[in-house]
């Protein structure tokens, strides 16, 4: 199986922790050159030096930028790309906040669509011309297994994260023929700081202890645990190998049996 990444270059988003930062570590493994991108630029420095180099002439490098800020997210993604074309894209930002759909404030939905959906377009923008050129392209967004289930108490992000997958699958159509595939990852529950924030404000709003409501949660997942990280992350990497080539257009639910969806 071809799992080699040797001379392509990976752009990892919300790298600085949980899923991205496991994404870049199993990109790096498999000889991408990685850089990192997130608000945070001390942790991101540390992420960098922790990647590991496989290849010769592996490089890493960092962003701090706010997925928000589309002007300046415009501005670094061209500065990337000048240095070297990206072949991957994992497009990976945090959630909303939770709250019922009916709730929320328009506000609410306008911020959510730019960060995830709008600053996805711009990072597209700009990686798309190497990946043509070079006739390999992997997009990746990290979403939510709410694009098949939507789940109670996410209202904002159930609604924006459907609005990915549906651009999503409307890429992996149009760019297929350059080469280019464009999938979607679902995590279930995994242990990040996101299921961290999760469970206290369910706690919280239920006057129950944390672990309750931890043990509920699990209790719905066929596995009975919570996903890791680097689970993930496993098959992002995938996704992106050569061996993936004609996997496109999908949704890949991560979460232990829990989505009883069956597409």
């Amino acid at each position: 199986m071809q799992l080699d990444l040797g001379g392509r270059h990976a752009l990892v988003c919300g790298a600085s922790q949980g899923i991205g930062r496991a994404s870049a570590m199993e990109l790096a493994e498999l000889g991408a050159s990685v850089t990192l991108l997130a608000r945070s630029g001390d942790k991101l420095e540390d992420v960098a030096e922790s990647l590991p180099q496989t290849r010769a002439g592996q490089r890493h490098d960092w962003y701090s930028v706010d997925m928000l800020d589309i002007a300046g997210l415009q501005a670094t993604a061209a500065g990337i790309v000048a240095r070297a074309a990206v072949h991957i894209l994992i497009n990976n930002t945090g959630g909303p906040p939770g709250g019922p759909a009916h709730r929320a404030e328009p506000a609410a939905f306008e911020t959510a669509f730019r960060q995830h959906l709008l600053a996805g377009q711009v990072l597209l923008h700009a990686v798309l011309p190497g990946m043509r050129e070079s006739g390999y392209g992997r997009l990746v967004n990290v979403i939510s297994t709410s694009v098949k289930e939507p789940i109670a108490g996410l209202g904002v992000s159930n609604t924006v994260r459907a609005a990915v997958a549906g651009w999503a699958k409307t890429l992996s159509a149009e760019l297929a023929a350059d080469g280019i595939t464009v999938n979607n990852v679902l995590p279930g529950y995994t242990r990040t700081q996101r299921l961290d924030s999760l469970l206290a404000a369910k706690a919280a709003a239920s006057g129950r202890d944390r672990d309750a409501v931890a043990r509920e949660l699990m209790a719905t997942v066929p596995a009975r645990r919570f996903g890791e990280a680097s689970e993930v992350a496993a098959v992002i990497a995938f996704l992106c190998t050569p061996a993936a080539a004609y996997v496109n257009g999908v949704s890949i639910a991560v979460d232990g049996g829990r989505t009883r969806a069956l597409s």
